[in-house]
């Protein structure tokens, strides 16, 4: 239909090899399915979380921890040609728990309980999965 004729090469290269054509679609669509991938990842995690039964256990908070996920776009406008960057952020709240056996694991604080407890408090934690739901400081 249209030949637009040989595309650029690389210099000393063997001619026809078109980088833009060939290994960019390539790096473009191996993107496409990783953040597609994270997508499904995160709404099969979200589900089993929610639809995990809830489970009470007397626990020690041992650690608590944030976790700061930060975004930035670049947005260029064509007709003034200024550009500005946007951020965004998230941040993450976990809380570790000890139980009675020694054992220990890390839960994404989905209720905002990080700021009402203190490493050291003792009680009992309601959980979900990965997630802790509620925890009930013990009076001794």
């Amino acid at each position: 239909m249209f030949d637009f004729g040989p595309g650029p090469s690389f210099p000393g290269g063997g001619g026809g090899f078109d980088f833009m054509f060939t290994v960019v679609p390539i790096i473009i669509i191996i993107g496409f399915v990783f953040m597609f991938g994270l997508i499904v990842y995160s709404i099969i995690t979200h589900f089993r979380n929610a639809r995990a039964p809830q489970e009470s256990a007397y626990a020690k908070i041992v650690a608590k921890r944030m976790d700061v996920q930060s975004h930035s776009n670049h947005h260029h406008h064509q007709e003034n040609h200024i550009g500005h960057t946007s951020t965004s952020s998230h941040t993450y709240y976990y809380i570790t728990l000890e139980f009675g056996n020694g054992s220990r694991k890390e839960f994404l604080d989905v209720k905002g309980l990080y700021g009402l407890v203190v490493e050291g408090d003792a009680g009992y934690a309601a959980t979900k999965g990965d997630w802790i739901v509620a925890f009930e400081r013990s009076a001794g």
